[in-house]
């Protein structure tokens, strides 16, 4: 038996009240407040086909321990882009050099799990050779969106006392203007090359891979604070962390990331996470 959690931005009582009787629920408990829009059905007994209708009703679904509590939350690591962000940046970077469909398509192998992404990376880099800075401001000031509810989530859980961190094979100069930007404890990602204020197309230093996420999750579950390790991601570079967590949960994730995760948030936004808690 587990608690199911159901969610969506915009849902009706019916299709709650729908789904809790599908359930065999004894109680329909609201969770958290304002949107997305929660509830909770205690001691349900688990069962696939349960999430499968939530889902077919536009709504984001999961069984969670009932004993599961924001306060437990020691670390939060998630990722940057398509995550806490809404762009691939390497993609849009390669876009200031009309290389957008050559480079986005090797993102979109990489994260599907089809190919190596350290090795990706540094093909994509290679790319990106001879391009000025200032195309790295465009991206940040022009194309770059926060996720929806991705401030409040980590506001949420900084609240509860954890820590929050971006890890990201991305680049530190968003990840860097990220942190500062939001409630962000730690941020971690690859530096990129330059010369005479153009990129070299290299990685400065060890790439940040999948390996290296896992990694910095697990240096800040060992840290002073203990508690539960959550990750957040999208794509395959984030499993080895998600096998690191406690706690997985996909955010309109590629299928393989999703089939391995404990929660997935495919409708809602980040903010979502914090009702897989109560």
């Amino acid at each position: 038996m587990a608690d199911f959690v159901v969610q969506a931005p915009i849902v009706t009582p019916a299709v709650i009240a729908r789904l809790a009787r599908q359930a065999g629920a004894q109680a329909i408990v609201p969770v958290g407040s304002g949107a997305p829009a929660a509830w909770r059905f205690p001691e349900v007994a688990q069962n696939d086909a349960l999430v499968d209708a939530a889902r077919a009703a536009g709504c984001d679904a999961a069984f969670v321990p009932e004993d599961r509590r924001l306060a437990d939350v020691g670390v939060v690591v998630l990722d940057m882009d398509s995550t806490l962000i809404t762009i691939e940046c390497i993609d849009e970077i390669a876009d200031m050099k009309g290389l957008k469909p050559q480079v986005a398509a090797i993102t979109a192998s990489a994260m599907r799990g089809e190919i190596d992404f350290a090795q990706s990376l540094t093909q994509r880099v290679a790319l990106l050779a001879g391009l000025p800075v200032e195309a790295l401001e465009r991206v940040y000031a022009e194309r770059l969106r926060i996720s929806v509810g991705a401030a409040r989530m980590l506001a949420g859980f900084k609240a509860a006392g954890a820590t929050t961190a971006l890890v990201s094979g991305g680049f530190t100069y968003f990840t860097d203007r990220l942190k500062a930007a939001l409630p962000l404890d730690v941020a971690v990602a690859n530096t990129l090359g330059v010369d005479g204020g153009r990129l070299t197309g290299r990685i400065e230093g060890p790439i940040v891979d999948g390996r290296a996420k896992a990694d910095t999750l697990r240096a800040l579950r060992n840290g002073p604070g203990g508690g539960l390790a959550v990750a957040i991601g999208d794509g395959a570079n984030d499993l080895p962390m998600f096998t690191a967590a406690d706690v997985a949960i996909a955010y309109r994730a590629k299928p393989v990331v999703r089939a391995q995760a404990a929660c997935a948030l495919d409708v809602c936004g980040l903010d979502g996470a914090l009702n897989f808690f109560a």
